[in-house]
């Protein structure tokens, strides 16, 4: 699994070929086949199940004018071919405006309920500003995301329509090992495309992402570019797994695709509705696999007997989080969370993300040899067990522009947002007035009102509910506030 992380690949089609299917087939089935052991399988039964309720996903970025820094030529790009002249390029930099092209991908999703909600994943959709959802019978209808996932790379979409066909979803922690399963989407724009296979491994944690939760269906079903978002199905043709990426080393299927469970879906979908986010508790601890500690320790030389071979090896305790209040410490071996077994880290993070803050836990480790368990309340990332939701640009009680020409000029500056108006909320409680211009927010350039709107969201729901404010009054003047968003 060594530098496995550098061969995933999101399966979201970048590229379109010059032509797609165009058509369907329906297939019907009355019930769901029932095939002794040792039988062949018949998936038609699946395949006409899952068919109609996983749709194409278009991605449409436009072109947008964004601000560069470029290195100065002071001899203004003067050919110096022998270097008689030294290097330019050390004349400082500079700000340049430049003008990035029209970005298209495509990818899947799944309707998971006939009001038009639409799962898929969250590197499919991010970053879009438009999204045309195309049905199987080929009806095309705009989607908004309702909210998105980094973490678990979800994303929950929302077309205005009604009596949208749908499927079953399963329970993903009933599949076993060799089961039948059903790949679902559209990989290469190729559109309704079903591939078979079986699950390979559960639970497969890779590295992907950092900080991402992972516990991944791994199956030999084919999963190619485009199969993003689409259905992972079982043969009695119920959703069990969102199809995320695949391995390989050229870019295209080599054996292994990988689909998020639906045990972690349906956590995410709830909580995007109900909260706007996903309400979510975090151990506070970092560690790994009990095996590829003992393994890594034998690579130095040393024998290391924790009194278990499965479980996950706690490296290090965060002083406020939920590890530190049950007592963990560094050496300490978590084998069960509320009864459930724990043998990797992937299991532990699929365990956890079915909790919220509020929920009480038991925790079963192993120290010194001996078996230890304790039950906690457990707490979110802000070290509360309060619902997080979402803020809105409206917590901060402005009104904005984007700064006028004549204004830039003056000030020299290229790109900012102009208070216009101060009523109660954050800004005036952090002391900022009319006038203001916001320039960087939490070391991010803000050039527009969505601009502003995206950062407050992600700081509402992070650790350190602050916009930390950068910017500059008409005057010249430079200033700098933390602007807490948490009561």
């Amino acid at each position: 699994m060594k530098n496995l992380s550098k061969y995933l690949v999101g399966a979201a089609c970048v590229t379109a070929l010059a032509f797609s299917t165009g058509a369907f087939i329906k297939v019907y089935a009355a019930e769901a086949p029932v095939v002794a052991p040792g039988q062949p399988v018949d998936l038609t039964y699946a395949a006409a199940k899952a068919l109609p309720a996983v749709v194409h996903i278009k991605y449409v970025q436009n072109s947008k004018t964004k601000t560069v820094e470029v290195q100065e030529d002071p001899f203004g790009g003067f050919f110096d071919p022998f270097g008689f002249f030294g290097n330019p390029g050390n004349g400082g930099s500079r700000r340049q405006q430049v003008q990035t092209p029209k970005r298209e991908a495509t990818g899947s999703g799944v309707i998971i309920s006939s009001d038009g909600y639409i799962v898929t994943n969250n590197h499919v959709v991010e970053g879009a500003d438009e999204l045309t959802v195309t049905l199987n019978d080929n009806r095309e209808f705009s989607a908004r995301i309702v909210g998105t996932d980094k973490q678990t790379d979800l994303a929950l979409l929302k077309v205005n329509a009604t009596n949208l066909p749908t499927m079953s979803i399963g329970d993903s922690d009933n599949l076993k090992v060799g089961e039948w399963v059903i790949a679902v989407g559209n990989p290469y724009n190729l559109n309704s495309t079903v591939t078979a296979g079986i699950v390979s491994a559960k639970s497969r944690g890779l590295g992907a992402t950092r900080n991402g939760i992972e516990s991944f269906i791994q199956t030999d079903a084919a999963i190619n570019q485009g199969n993003s978002g689409g259905a992972l199905v079982n043969t009695q043709g119920e959703l069990v797994g969102i199809n995320a990426m695949l391995y390989s080393q050229t870019g295209a299927y080599s054996g292994y695709g990988f689909a998020i469970p639906t045990t972690i879906m349906n956590k995410v979908v709830d909580d995007i509705k109900k909260y706007g986010s996903v309400q979510r508790v975090m151990l506070g601890i970092q560690g790994g696999d009990v095996l590829n500690f003992i393994n890594a320790q034998k690579e130095e030389g040393k024998n290391t007997d924790l009194g278990t071979n499965e479980g996950v090896y706690v490296s290090e305790v965060s002083e406020e989080g939920n590890g530190a209040a049950l007592g963990l410490m560094k050496g300490d071996v978590i084998t069960k969370f509320d009864g459930q077994k724990v043998t990797r880290m992937s299991e532990l993070q699929q365990a956890l993300n079915s909790k919220r803050p509020g929920d009480k836990a038991t925790v079963t480790y192993i120290r010194n040899k001996k078996e230890l368990a304790k039950t906690i309340t457990l707490k979110n990332a802000q070290g509360t067990t309060k619902v997080i939701e979402q803020a809105d640009i409206d917590v901060l009680g402005g009104q904005y522009r984007p700064v006028p020409d004549t204004l830039k000029k003056q000030l020299n500056i290229s790109y900012g947002l102009e208070v216009l108006k101060v009523n109660s909320g954050a800004l005036k409680s952090a002391g900022i007035n009319r006038g203001f211009i916001i320039q960087n927010v939490n070391d991010n350039m803000v050039k527009s009102i969505d601009d502003l709107q995206n950062l407050v969201r992600k700081a509402s729901t992070s650790k350190d509910p602050v916009l930390y404010i950068q910017g500059i009054y008409p005057t010249g003047k430079k200033a700098y506030f933390a602007v807490p968003l948490a009561d």
